[in-house]
């Protein structure tokens, strides 16, 4: 099932209980109106100030991240049925991509002190 642009802040209302102000979209929505939402685009430039440019940005940064979880992360096929178990394993795959980071910097940070210790 697609959900359209519109239909999105409504998902999101649903999902968390708080209705959004503002989203951060890619420029695949230049020009959807939704009515109570401002839509600020990537590459905007009037009326963007120095922190909605932060956001703008983190939005940008988070979407590789995704797309290495889709990859490695086993994030691309979700073998549970239901919603509940489709946010469970969207959870466990992102709890295991910060623990393949933290392994990752705790491989970096031992590695020099068990060398030296041989």
């Amino acid at each position: 099932m697609m959900i359209t642009p519109c239909e999105l802040p409504e998902q999101a209302a649903i999902l968390s209980d708080v209705t959004p102000e503002m989203a951060f979209a890619d420029r695949g929505y230049n020009g959807v109106d939704i009515d109570g939402v401002q839509i600020w685009n990537s590459g905007q430039r009037r009326g963007v100030t120095r922190g909605l440019k932060a956001m703008i940005k983190r939005r940008s940064a988070i979407e590789p991240t995704i797309g290495h979880m889709k990859s490695d992360g086993k994030l691309d096929r979700n073998w549970l049925k239901g919603a509940l178990r489709d946010a469970m394993h969207a959870i466990l795959c992102g709890a295991g991509h910060h623990l393949r980071m933290i392994w990752r910097k705790l491989r970096l940070f031992y590695t020099p002190i068990l060398d030296n210790r041989w």
